[in-house]
């Protein structure tokens, strides 16, 4: 309750939730001693979507062979803890209400978006572990981004990149994401996760022509196979690893693999033996998350409960192609914000899920309402459903045996969701 509290005064230092600038951040960072300065291996990682597991992924395998981990990530599901890793764990909420307030007092009247302030009392508590590899997730974009404030880094990740948030930046084009997301990565090294075609990918690498970094693309210089015997193969120019099933549900998360692991060869002297056990190891939440225990898993009985926060094309396409694997009847809950493409995420689900139920996401002013969301769909009514409450949407479930509630749309509902088990 006092984090809340806290956090809820924090948000009343600007007017505005977001405001692409970096003059704010760097002013408060100046008055923190600029602690960017300070830290010694930064690992930005940007894009659209995939950059939380890439994170995930990249800390695994660097755990494995002993190296210790800081990482910043947002949003969160459950706590804003979950933002704070240093040596690998989150913060406590008590260490993180001290730092909170330590950067209220700094900033005094000053303004600064949460964002900012989240980020700045990040790098300055880094300082502790500035010798760990920091993983840095941009926020949004990155160019106004205020993760974007180190002068240097041992490699930026550049994930899959496509349409979203487009309200905040004026060239609403393919090719504007990208010079958004690009446009300022640091020469170092930079490594390409597998696009959704080879078109992003041509346009990435143009994007990049002034960038004197040395580049890594997915399927050029490093890639990931999957045979129909579930044989998973890596290879790039060092060799290729014979790799085991990894602790995550979806092919499109082998990419994302892929892209970690020619990371952790190329920046460290990574063995493959912790590769190997690295991947095993991965640990996500909100990305196709099965919930094996707990209140809602009791309700749900027989049937699988899974959820995943996302909430664009991209995100249903990848969901959708784990679905098209799967060997039982899938039921679909969705909850999504105002601003996201409701009618064609939607349109990846209608035909590949049994029923779909629109829910309210609760305690967010952002959400659409089932009922607007229903009324926004074209030709596929006949499906939707409309329940008052996350437990209730499961509990319809009860009529159904080894079947899989999917819970989807949006990560704020994910967490609600984690939140109620």
């Amino acid at each position: 309750m006092k984090l809340q509290k806290l956090i809820s005064r924090l948000e009343q230092k600007h007017h505005k939730k977001l405001d692409l600038s970096l003059g704010r951040t760097f002013s408060l960072l100046k008055k923190l001693g600029n602690p960017q300065d300070k830290l010694k291996n930064i690992i930005s990682v940007v894009g659209t979507n995939s950059k939380y597991s890439i994170c995930q992924s990249l800390k695994a395998i660097l755990n494995q062979s002993g190296y210790k981990c800081n990482l910043y990530l947002s949003p969160h599901l459950q706590s804003f803890s979950e933002r704070f890793v240093y040596n690998d764990k989150e913060i406590s909420e008590e260490v993180l209400i001290n730092l909170l307030e330590e950067i209220e007092k700094t900033l005094g009247d000053g303004v600064a978006t949460l964002f900012e302030i989240l980020t700045c009392a990040y790098i300055k508590y880094c300082e502790k572990f500035k010798d760990n590899i920091t993983l840095i997730e941009a926020g949004l974009f990155h160019q106004f981004d205020s993760t974007n404030v180190f002068k240097k880094n041992l490699a930026s990740i550049i994930g899959s990149i496509g349409l979203d948030h487009l309200q905040w930046i004026e060239n609403k084009t393919i090719e504007g994401v990208i010079h958004e997301k690009t446009v300022k990565l640091l020469n170092s090294s930079i490594f390409i996760n597998k696009q959704d075609n080879k078109e992003i990918t041509s346009k990435i690498e143009n994007a990049l022509q002034n960038n004197k970094s040395i580049k890594y693309f997915f399927g050029k210089d490093f890639n990931i196979l999957k045979a129909e015997n579930s044989f998973i193969q890596y290879e790039d120019v060092q060799g290729s690893i014979i790799l085991p099933e990894p602790s995550v549900l979806g092919d499109h998360q082998l990419a994302n693999i892929s892209t970690s692991i020619v990371a952790a060869r190329k920046l460290f002297n990574i063995k493959d033996k912790d590769i190997k056990n690295g991947i095993t190891k991965i640990n996500l939440k909100g990305r196709l998350q099965e919930i094996k225990s707990g209140k809602l898993k009791k309700i749900v009985g027989s049937n699988r409960l899974v959820c995943d926060g996302g909430h664009n094309i991209n995100a249903a396409r990848a969901i959708v192609s784990w679905i098209k694997q799967q060997n039982q009847d899938v039921h679909l809950i969705i909850g999504m914000m105002k601003d996201k493409d409701h009618q064609g995420f939607i349109e990846w689900f209608k035909d590949n899920v049994k029923s779909i139920t629109l829910i309210d996401i609760p305690n967010q002013e952002g959400s659409i309402s089932k009922e607007n969301f229903k009324n926004k769909l074209n030709g596929i009514k006949g499906k939707i459903n409309l329940s008052n409450s996350i437990k209730e949407s499961i509990q319809s479930m009860n009529r159904y045996q080894n079947n899989i509630c999917l819970v989807v749309g949006s990560l704020y509902l994910v967490g609600e969701v984690l939140n109620i088990n």
